[in-house]
């Protein structure tokens, strides 16, 4: 059954240097928006990393540190992303773990505002591994009969996870035909900040890592205000630094 849209969908992928949050970049992107009344648009860019692209990286994308010395570097083109995507949600291929986290991380970078509060994250992984726990490339075989050509190519990534995600509405009735209804049969993750260095258990931000693992995040802060000094000054994620400071923030003004 088709996808029923009240506002637009943004299908994304990424080719990058690496998968490492904090450090690697983005060096490929794609944008396939789908609009209420269906209509498909796409935004492609390469993109000028800034840094060398290691070579276990190209061997997987194909994409060297030659291909794109004239390309764009990520804040040229910041902006632009961001009007293109608008008020869309987001989707894509184990996005909600890598390539929206990403994105993020590279917004902020710029010192783009890109507001997450009032967006749904799909990810299509999470429907394939729940009901089939296979690759995109089987995934793209599996529902849609047909071998994904040029794998790894961002734009033709997106766009078969858009192909996966209406073939699996045929398919698994109990999905729905909304947004709303597909996050409500896979679950809509609760979380803090993409890295997950914070997860929320009984509606109260606690540490995800270290020593202090499972204890209240306010609560730390107040009693060891220098974990804040040590965490920023570390290599974490800017979004996690963001979200520890808003959490800091708040402590302070408990006081």
């Amino acid at each position: 059954m088709p996808l029923q849209l009240t506002r637009p969908i943004a299908f994304i992928d990424l080719e990058t240097t690496g998968i490492n949050l904090a450090t690697d970049r983005i060096i490929e992107i794609a944008i396939i928006k789908i609009s209420p009344d269906r209509t498909r648009t796409v935004k492609h860019k390469l993109v000028n990393p800034q840094m060398p692209i290691p070579k276990e990286s190209s061997d997987i994308h194909g994409i060297t540190d030659d291909k794109v010395k004239d390309a764009p570097a990520f804040k040229e083109v910041a902006n632009e992303l961001k009007q293109f995507i608008g008020n869309s949600d987001l989707s894509g291929y184990n996005s909600n773990r890598f390539d929206i986290p990403l994105l993020m991380e590279e917004f902020l970078r710029a010192g783009i505002v890109f507001e997450m509060n009032d967006r749904r994250m799909l990810d299509v992984q999470t429907i394939f591994h729940m009901m089939e726990k296979r690759t995109l490339e089987a995934a793209y075989k599996f529902y849609c009969q047909k071998d994904l050509v040029d794998a790894h190519s961002a734009e033709a990534d997106a766009s078969a996870t858009w192909e996966i995600l209406e073939a699996q509405l045929d398919r698994y009735h109990q999905l729905g035909d909304s947004v709303d209804s597909i996050l409500k049969f896979t679950g809509e993750e609760n979380i803090v900040d993409f890295a997950r260095r914070f997860s929320i258990v009984n509606g109260v931000e606690v540490f995800n890592f270290g020593k202090f693992k499972g204890r209240p995040v306010q609560e730390v802060l107040k009693a060891e205000p220098q974990y804040y000094d040590w965490m920023m000054k570390g290599d974490f994620p800017l979004h996690t630094k963001q979200k520890l400071t808003e959490i800091f923030n708040r402590t302070l003004n408990k006081k």
